[in-house]
């Protein structure tokens, strides 16, 4: 029983998409009848729940479904958790619809009837086997749509491509470019699959996406129209991109290379810049930092930043618990310093002086903090419960400046003193947030705000999951739960200010109205909605300037 709860609580945990259900029949006691249940899938069912695990699942579980986040769900189990076939469909149905206090969503109502029996069916065989994916591979799949040669050198209108804000629209597979100024839509470009973030060039002219099926597509924004210049895929499932932004002495590195952090195959590939050839590629697999040193041949990359003052990009590997600082000076065969930290690393952000480097190890509880410049460890620092801080919020106040993050797992966010003096890398201040539970996903402030906007994506409480919280930053009191306007219905998440950090932008996803809420930072009254056939579900928002710079 001990085991079973800690299933039910792990089981839905680290990543903010999932997906699952089970069949109405009350499980079986014996094993032969679980089994013949579970085996009994078509070609045609393997693949559809192979494509659902992939969408909702394998960022918790894992590609291979051995666990990161969230628990194994193999059949036979791993030692740890309990087996899924002995849990059988009627089991795997209540942490499917249910979800979990820690932070796992439910998901009746989102999957159907037909996928929801299919997958506690799935989740009770050996998962599919994942064929290579070399250089070779990604080779194959390059694409460029227009060659370096025949794009424009200056912009081709008078727009202010610095508050231009890039959209994705994740289920849709699409990203949107919409001006900041006029809050006019310029283009909506179809790209990877479930994109999940964008990033810019260190010149702000470009955006490059990056799907869950590991598809990069490269924006330039200089066109009248924004347009798609070149694409490649670099692994089956993926999260991460990254530009390099180091100048160097003769600006040698600037804008130069392209990195990508593979979940399946756990690589990363180091490309073109410009044209996005790819250049080489790295097992991330390895020992892990802690206990016995096991060897994870699934160490997927979860995040990663460029360094200002280095020709470095900090490569976070999830399940390892290993921060690699990557040198790309060479970047056909790039050399990197391994740091052990904790486990399991996924998001995170720099500091205000760019200096360190701040990752949630979700796992452990932990926020690790690097010296990016000295290539060392320099803190682990106790927070909450599942810190998830995208790339976290600096603030700066009575308690010195700070680095902020929420939790998945519990409704507090961790201020983090990252300047010197008595306290440094410690939690200085925690605030409570409204209700019970966490699910917060996201943080976000900037330089000329004096709010810090919180919200609560994944906590089942409609009335949290609809709404912001917005702090004030000096005293780090709650000054007001903003909840969507009528014309929005479903869940609020992600916020983005605008280059002058007068606004603020928020989504509204996975209901009947989706759209975009911009929000008067100072005054904190609904700007504008944005809406349309051509708003599918729009999730992550990047500000080209905010982007470009670390702004957050």
């Amino acid at each position: 029983m001990k085991k079973f709860k800690f299933f039910f609580l792990a089981i839905l945990l680290g990543a903010a998409f999932f997906s699952c259900k089970s069949d109405k029949k009350p499980a079986a006691d014996d094993a032969k009848t679980k089994a013949s249940d579970a085996l009994s899938l078509t070609k045609y069912e393997m693949d559809r729940g192979s494509q659902i695990y992939f969408d909702r699942c394998a960022g918790c579980h894992g590609s291979t479904r051995k666990g990161a986040t969230g628990p194994s769900l193999l059949p036979e189990g791993d030692g740890k958790f309990a087996a899924t076939k002995d849990l059988g469909a009627a089991g795997l149905r209540v942490f499917i619809e249910n979800g979990t206090p820690a932070g796992m969503p439910e998901w009746k109502g989102i999957l159907s009837e037909d996928e929801i029996e299919l997958m506690t069916r799935f989740l009770q065989v050996d998962p599919p086997v994942t064929p290579p994916f070399e250089l070779s591979h990604i080779t194959d799949t390059w694409k460029v749509i227009v060659p370096v040669a025949d794009r424009p050198t200056k912009p081709m209108h008078k727009r202010n491509i610095d508050n231009y804000f890039g959209v994705i629209m994740r289920d849709a597979g699409k990203v949107a470019i919409i001006d900041g100024d006029t809050k006019e839509k310029l283009a909506v470009l179809k790209t990877g699959f479930a994109v999940h973030i964008l990033r810019s060039s260190a010149s702000g002219r470009y955006y490059y996406s990056i799907g869950r099926d590991g598809r990069i597509t490269m924006i330039d924004t200089y066109p009248k129209v924004p347009q798609i210049v070149a694409e490649v895929r670099a692994s089956f499932d993926a999260r991460s991109v990254e530009v390099s932004k180091y100048k160097g002495p003769k600006g040698d590195f600037y804008d130069k290379y392209l990195i990508a952090g593979g979940y399946n195959p756990s690589h990363f590939v180091i490309f073109d810049a410009q044209t996005l050839e790819p250049l080489s590629v790295t097992k991330t697999s390895g020992k892990a930092c802690d206990g016995d040193k096991e060897f994870v041949e699934e160490a997927r990359v979860a995040s990663i930043v460029a360094s200002h003052t280095d020709p470095i990009w900090v490569v976070n590997v999830k399940e390892t618990g290993m921060v690699w600082l990557v040198d790309y000076t060479d970047p056909r065969n790039p050399q990197s310093t391994k740091i052990p930290s904790a486990r399991f690393l996924h998001d995170g952000g720099w500091d205000a002086s760019e200096r360190y480097f701040l990752v949630a190890a979700n796992a452990s509880n932990k926020v690790v903090v690097v010296d990016v410049p000295n290539k060392k460890l320099e803190a682990i620092v106790d927070v909450g419960i599942k810190p998830h801080p995208g790339r976290g919020a600096n603030i700066k106040n009575k308690w010195g400046q700070l680095w902020v993050t929420g939790h998945l797992g519990e409704g507090k966010l961790a201020c983090i003193k990252t300047d010197k003096g008595k306290g440094q890398w410690t939690v200085v201040k925690e605030v409570k947030l409204p209700g019970n539970g966490g699910g917060n996903l996201f943080v976000k402030t900037h330089p000329k705000s004096k709010h810090l906007w919180v919200d609560r994506t994944l906590n089942p409480d409609a009335a949290l999951n609809s709404a912001v919280t917005v702090i004030d930053v000096n005293t780090l009191e709650v000054i007001k739960q903003l909840t969507m306007p009528a014309e929005v219905n479903g869940r609020a998440v992600h916020m983005e200010y605008n280059k002058a950090g007068d606004e603020v932008w928020v989504s509204v996803f996975m209901g009947d109205e989706s759209g975009l809420v911009i929000y008067d930072d100072k005054t904190l009254k609904v700007k504008q909605i944005i809406q349309g056939d051509w708003v599918e579900n729009a999730t992550g928002k990047f500000n080209m300037y905010n982007t470009t710079h670390d702004i957050y």
